[in-house]
Formats: structure tokens, C-alpha cells, sequence
């Protein structure tokens, strides 16, 4: 389970970290300690940060890497390439069904190792 303090982490290894819609992390951090499936965690996190605009900068960036973090903890390989397409199918398209967002990550896996 990823704490703010670990999401602002990630972001800061591309940017610098500044939040600019703490509200709507903090809602959705609240939802997700609720949430007892890494995979629907992953999901909400993904949505809020790309669409919600969490941080001044980097949010595609630290979308990616919670992904591909989350997907690693539970020993799945994946598609980096199809990782970057689905963030921006996400941002381009203005995805928000969590569902869909699941969906369009469960392409990128390859197999569980």
C-alpha cells in the first residue's frame, strides 16, 4: 500500500514534487485503504494522478512508475512501451472508468512469472 509520502516520492524523482490537488489525493488514498486488491489500488491511483492533475508536474510519470511498481511487487512482467501508450490513451482520451483503466493495463501484461 502506497502512503502519500511514498507517491510524492516517486513524483520527485521527476519533478519536484509540489502538489497541486492534495484534496483529491487525499480522497482518493482514503478510498484505496479500503480497497483490500492491489489491482483496483493500482487503477484509482493511476486515474486520479492522470486526470485529477495531483502534481505541477510529472503526473503521466509518476503514473507510469506506480504501474509498473505495482505490477513488479506482484511478480507480473509487462510491456513497458504498452505502458507509456495506455497513460497517454488514458490523458488523451479522458479514460475515468476504473474498469477500463484495468483493462487497458491487463494488455500490457505479459505473463505471470
Amino acid at each position: 500500500m502506497l502512503t502519500k509520502k511514498d507517491i510524492i516520492a516517486i513524483n520527485q524523482q521527476f519533478s519536484n514534487g509540489n502538489i497541486i490537488n492534495e484534496s483529491s489525493l487525499n480522497f482518493i488514498l482514503a478510498q484505496t485503504y479500503r480497497s483490500k486488491h492491489w489491482y483496483k489500488t493500482m487503477c484509482l491511483l493511476t486515474r486520479t494522478i492522470l486526470l485529477d492533475h495531483i502534481f505541477e508536474d510529472g503526473n503521466k510519470r509518476t503514473a507510469t512508475a506506480i504501474i509498473m511498481g505495482y505490477l513488479e511487487m506482484n511478480s507480473y512482467s509487462y510491456n513497458p512501451d504498452r505502458i507509456t501508450r495506455i497513460i497517454l490513451t488514458i490523458t488523451k482520451n479522458n479514460i475515468s472508468n476504473i474498469n477500463t483503466i484495468g483493462r487497458l493495463i491487463n494488455h500490457a501484461i505479459n505473463e505471470k512469472n
